[in-house]
């Protein structure tokens, strides 16, 4: 009882929030400090208002393809008016906020509304105040960041993207990321020209190769102009409020908005690091152990502040590996293998597990099953958008490495088919599966031969 807390959590984001209650759940004094909003990046300003948005973007396609199923809509009547999804977007996120401050009052967490920073490595300052810990965890997250390009003054980042006051006719997302391709997709669902601009030669990075070409082909079909292997050289702002953007290949575009999603950094500075020897890395990360432990012992970090994995379930996870492994006497280390994650791009991305480029060169001899093909909803309908599933299997084991999709519902079909790629389900099992007969997600079970070439 020396201490004014057993665990101060520094970041009431995802994270945070799942270790602070965690911990308190199994007895243990607990507070939290939040200098902004309750529920962190993807609750504010990040996961669950990007989906709305993504849902919002779909109605313009849904409209169009009503007639084909003998709706008959008004001509002329329908608009959209961006004020209204911005403000019931920001209605339901002040929602979710104050269902977190319940949950962690309900839980016995003490809640700050403020800035901590470290004084030695059991005491905090919080404003005027000083409160001590036995265990600190870190856990503030990540922001975007923008690149020194002369004019970036004039750019925004998805922060303030879910915000603007009045919705652009034409739009520049630079990147090639998770939250460029999204945006690009909301942008454009919306009703603005838009373009994706990004400096290497294909989107997503990282992503099995198959996925990242047909998404593309199938984000054009949709009417985004991508402009691969191109960067933003500078940003004026015009008299008329509306931004040229030189290109590196010599040519301007003009547009009303231009929004960065070119990468993230730790939310890091000012948090009195260095007076408690904590070290970082390069880019301001926390560096920790595989059980969330800094180089100094009662203080631990989660989520995107170590950038590892910058993912909210991943964040959530590591909350509760923490809570569990130090306060519930149930020690486990997270595994960030085979982590299922989804693009909500339009159409959308789901995978998990091992790209063909990966299993390869790992050493992997693989055989490779993949199907493309248009979905019985479009029969009816004059959209071109195809679907396309691949299987990326072992040979030797005949165990499936990797799953992956574009198209409707891909981060739900996945989310399935990750628990059999996390259990080692082999591709003879896959087959042995009864379809769901007519759906999508049918063609993982019915997938017969592989590929060739």
């Amino acid at each position: 009882m020396a201490y004014d807390y057993d665990l101060f959590v520094i970041g009431a984001g995802s994270g945070g929030v799942r270790a602070s209650r965690v911990s308190a759940g199994y007895g243990a004094r607990v507070a939290i400090a939040e200098e902004y909003r309750l529920g962190g990046t993807c609750v504010v300003r990040g996961c669950v208002p990007k989906k709305l948005f993504v849902y919002g973007a779909h109605f313009h396609e849904a409209f169009e393809e009503a007639t084909s199923f003998g709706w008959q809509l008004p001509e002329g009547e329908i608009a959209f008016n961006w004020h209204i999804l911005r403000d019931n977007k920001d209605k339901e996120i002040a929602r979710l906020e104050g269902f977190y401050g319940r949950m962690l009052e309900q839980s016995g967490v003490k809640i700050y509304p403020s800035r901590a920073t470290f004084l030695d490595a059991h005491t905090l300052r919080l404003g005027n105040e000083t409160v001590s810990a036995d265990k600190i965890l870190i856990a503030t997250g990540s922001r975007p960041i923008m690149p020194e390009t002369p004019g970036i003054e004039h750019a925004i980042s998805s922060n303030e993207a879910f915000h603007l006051p009045d919705f652009p006719n034409r739009v520049a997302v630079v990147g090639s990321g998770y939250i460029a391709v999204e945006f690009a997709g909301i942008f454009n669902g919306l009703g603005a020209e838009t373009t994706l601009i990004y400096r290497s030669p294909m989107i997503l990075k990282s992503f099995d190769r198959d996925i990242r070409t047909h998404l593309a082909g199938q984000m054009a079909e949709k009417g985004i102009v991508l402009r691969h292997s191109t960067k933003v050289s500078a940003i004026e702002k015009l008299t008329s409020g509306e931004k040229r953007l030189t290109l590196s290949d010599g040519s301007t575009l003009v547009v009303d908005e231009v929004m960065y999603a070119t990468g993230r950094r730790a939310n890091t500075d000012h948090l009195g690091l260095e007076t408690v020897g904590v070290k970082t890395a390069q880019s301001g990360a926390v560096i920790v152990d595989d059980d969330h432990q800094t180089c100094v012992d009662t203080i631990y970090a989660v989520g995107d502040v170590t950038d590892r994995v910058q993912l909210t379930p991943v964040a959530i996870k590591e909350g509760t590996a923490f809570a569990d492994s130090v306060f519930g006497g149930r020690p486990w280390t997270m595994s960030r293998q085979t982590i299922p994650t989804a693009v909500f791009s339009q159409p959308p991305v789901g995978t998990v597990g091992l790209t063909e480029q990966d299993a390869r060169a790992r050493g992997y001899d693989v055989a490779i099953y993949r199907s493309v093909f248009r979905q019985l909803k479009h029969t009816l309908t004059p959209s071109g958008e195809k679907t396309m599933m691949k299987l990326i299997v072992d040979k030797k084991t005949d165990t499936v490495l990797g799953a992956h999709m574009v198209g409707p519902e891909a981060g739900e079909i996945i989310q399935g088919i990750g628990i059999a790629v996390k259990m080692g389900a082999t591709k003879a099992q896959f087959d042995q599966t009864v379809a769901i007969h007519p759906s999508a997600a049918e063609e993982f079970v019915t997938m017969r031969l592989p590929v060739t070439e």
